[in-house]
């Protein structure tokens, strides 16, 4: 008599044999390749990085360079500085890079995912790290099944210990771009260290450390929704990487120098290394899978063992389907790249990168509201014209001081009888009271619409209008 199974596990019946759909998940050790894209991983992996943990302490004008300031809702990035009314320009930039990764992703599929992701980016980090301290893939697995003892506690706790101070690292600058890098370090060396800081760098050192370190491709297979939907972004003109199934079957070992096609075998000498240097663990022999995140890593190592039999490169490359099936050869791959998809987001996305580029460039560093004045709507003033009272809330968004001219038209004989000019520091905002004065005469109606026109003494390119009405 068998134990009966958790009922909470899904059992499927194949032939007198039960198996359950949930697998037990084995650790991948990936091994290290060589290779032309594994140096092209390397330096993007150490330029994304350098700008990430670098930008934080790098100066502007006094200030820290790219900062995201919540508490005064000011953005700064280099000369410019964006305030919570600028969240157009976020929206398109979010635009914009969608609609590159589906301009990139139809032409050569997961680049981002295999070169520039941050789960990849620290995945690499974090490994890196554990070879330092456990050798190679193999030594890895032979101190994983070794029994506890001094030199795994040292290897094992020396690797912890370096990945936590590494995820912590990351944390801290997470959180120095919406807190001053300097002050942040400031606090942290004097213990001194607000709850919403400490929160954040824990939190993001947490996330970093389980994802990069224990998670690694679960993250890529499981939980990324990017993987889900990549092939509607697929055609069978997308370069991905492919396997010469025409070309390496029938795959088998073979000694070098033998002719191996007398024996109905083809370039594939079924080695396996591609499946062990794949951070997924995946065959790409069995063709395109979700899980292939396009690091590439296949074809460095297929290259090296092309090279060791003398066989040409190229067995696992970078293809299309229709290549692949014969359709057209290699040569005429390029010729494929722009088709209508392709052609359609670059139309696209080149518009909307104009747009945004030219808006950005012609963006006035300055903004103004009108509001009435809510208890006093209309009076008589001393003089017997009728006045309305206006409150103007104006934001200098210039990294500069500037005096502003305050104007108004819309009727005839309108005249600004208080609050004509103010002074508003760089960055600062200032809310204005503004008194209207208009003759009697020259309000023929209950309501007038009115102009307001702020306008910078020392730039009349730094101008803004608003409206308002006047009431009779």
């Amino acid at each position: 008599m068998t134990d009966p199974k958790p009922s909470s596990i899904p059992i499927i019946k194949k032939g007198e044999e039960e198996q359950s759909l949930y697998a037990v998940h084995q650790k991948i050790y990936p091994r290290a390749v060589h290779g032309w894209f594994n140096w092209w991983r390397i330096a993007l992996v150490v330029l994304t990085q350098a700008i990430f943990y670098g930008l934080p302490w790098v100066q502007w004008h006094g200030r820290q360079a790219v900062l995201f300031d919540l508490g005064e809702r000011k953005f700064y990035l280099f000369d410019l500085v964006f305030w919570p009314q600028d969240f157009i320009w976020l929206a398109v930039l979010l635009i914009i890079s969608a609609l590159a990764l589906f301009l990139f992703t139809a032409i050569a599929g997961r680049l981002w995912c295999g070169y520039a992701c941050p789960q990849t980016v620290y995945t690499e980090l974090f490994m890196w790290v554990e070879s330092w301290f456990e050798g190679d893939y193999k030594k890895q697995q032979k101190l994983n099944t070794q029994p506890w003892n001094a030199e795994k506690i040292l290897r094992r706790g020396g690797k912890h210990v370096a990945w936590v101070l590494l995820a912590l690292w990351t944390g801290f600058t997470f959180v120095a771009y919406f807190t001053p890098a300097t002050e942040l370090w400031r606090e942290l060396v004097t213990w001194n260290l607000g709850p919403w800081e400490t929160f954040w760098i824990c939190f993001y050192a947490f996330a970093t450390w389980g994802f990069a370190g224990f998670m690694r491709e679960q993250v890529c297979k499981y939980m990324c929704p990017y993987a889900r939907f990549q092939s509607v972004m697929f055609d069978q003109d997308t370069l991905v990487i492919t396997y010469d199934y025409r070309r390496g079957e029938s795959r088998g070992p073979r000694k070098k120098g033998v002719d191996y096609k007398a024996q109905g075998l083809g370039d594939c000498v079924d080695c396996g290394i591609c499946v062990q240097v794949c951070p997924t663990g995946i065959d790409i022999r069995n063709g395109l899978q979700y899980m292939c995140i396009g690091c590439a890593a296949c074809i460095d190592a297929c290259d090296q063992v092309m090279d060791k039999m003398g066989y040409p490169r190229g067995l696992i490359r970078y293809s299309t389907q229709n290549a692949i099936e014969g359709k057209y050869g290699d040569k005429n791959i390029l010729s494929h790249v722009f088709r209508p998809r392709t052609i359609f987001y670059t139309v696209i996305l080149t518009a909307i990168t104009i747009a945004f580029l030219y808006t950005l460039a012609a963006r006035v560093p300055l903004r103004a509201d009108v509001i009435r004045d809510r208890i006093t709507l209309s009076r008589e003033a001393e003089d017997g014209q009728i006045e309305n009272i206006y409150r103007l809330q104006i934001i200098n968004m210039d990294d500069k001081a500037h005096r502003y001219t305050i104007k108004a038209t819309g009727i005839e004989g309108l005249t600004v009888h208080s609050g004509s000019a103010v002074e508003i520091p760089a960055l600062g905002t200032a809310n204005v009271h503004v008194a209207l004065r208009a003759n009697r005469l020259n309000l023929q109606r209950p309501s007038h619409p009115v102009l307001f026109t702020i306008q910078a003494d020392d730039d009349a390119s730094i101008m803004r209008e608003a409206k308002s009405s006047f009431l009779r």
